[in-house]
């Protein structure tokens, strides 16, 4: 599989995610990561409290050196509907992660549950990863100290992609749901604030959250989750009635996007490991791809 820079990193061009892991057993998610290192697959995403030892089971040992581990602060607090970014919070992640995944570091680490910029303006309780002595300082002293190697923000917002990156410290960013077949709104907000602080990106969420993996989509659903006049139930019709694998195309087109950086799928199974590795591979031929922008506009 073909390799992309990130950071400092050169993983494969896709990775493989554990946002939706947690109802799987042992067994189906560590033979998920298994065929996912045979296929070519080198970046693992995971999440604190989600599992973690598992993947640790599978990738510790020799295969280490050979892999890219990248892991979250802070999930939501258990029980609780805000995320921690105090400083010592932040710290214990890490520490548990690093524990969970049996390793000594971790490639990279991403604050993860500020979204947007009205999280802090609405919620007193919620911590500001960003301010002194908070999130974004703990990972600075870890990475000081060897244990990170990465700093990074995961967020679907602009403004909070922004204000992280205009710290200087910020060397991945992740974002989801705004750049895909029904909206390229990165393209005007967060891609050309990565190129002009040296970020390189991770699109997560290429199949739009369930609208493009070949099911018939919910118009109700892309509404909530896209914000713009929907046009999901439409490319399906037109892929299904061409024989195309909506899947494949929506995995390409990110894969085609003006940055440096990576695809992140939110695989949920072997076979969507499979599927997705395949999607890399196959071969759409340039008509198909220029009937679909004449049909939708989408560059």
């Amino acid at each position: 599989m073909e390799t992309r820079r990130l950071g400092q990193m050169q993983p494969s061009s896709i990775g493989m995610g554990g946002a939706w892991w947690h109802a799987r057993s042992e067994q189906e998610t560590i033979a998920a990561i298994e065929k996912a290192l045979e296929l070519g697959i080198t970046f693992f995403d995971t999440y604190p409290g989600q599992n973690e030892e598992r993947w640790g089971k599978a990738l510790s040992g020799s295969r280490r050196e050979t892999i890219y581990l990248q892991a979250k602060v802070s999930s939501l607090v258990p029980g609780e509907s805000r995320s921690d970014h105090s400083a010592d919070s932040t710290r214990h992640s890490v520490e548990s992660s690093l524990k969970a995944l049996r390793t000594e570091y971790l490639d990279s680490v991403l604050i993860h549950g500020y979204d947007h910029l009205s999280d802090l303006e609405q919620r007193s309780d919620i911590v500001d990863p960003l301010a002194p002595g908070n999130a974004l300082d703990a990972l600075v002293r870890l990475k000081d100290q060897g244990l990170i190697r990465h700093i990074g923000i995961g967020a679907r917002s602009a403004e909070v992609q922004c204000r992280a990156m205009e710290t200087g410290q910020i060397e991945i960013g992740l974002t989801y749901l705004e750049y895909n077949l029904l909206t390229q709104a990165a393209t005007e907000s967060i891609f050309p604030l990565a190129k002009k602080w040296g970020v390189d990106l991770i699109l997560a969420s290429p199949l739009a959250m369930g609208l493009l993996t070949g099911d018939e989509p919910d118009p109700e659903d892309e509404i909530c989750k896209i914000g713009e006049p929907p046009r999901a139930a439409a490319m399906w019709r037109w892929c299904r009635d061409r024989e195309i694998n909506i899947r494949h195309l929506a995995l390409q087109y990110c894969l085609a996007a003006p940055i440096d950086g990576i695809v992140l799928p939110g695989q949920a199974s072997i076979e969507q490991v499979e599927d997705s590795c395949q999607g890399v591979a196959a071969e759409i031929p340039l008509e198909i791809w220029r009937a679909f922008k004449a049909e939708f506009g989408v560059l």
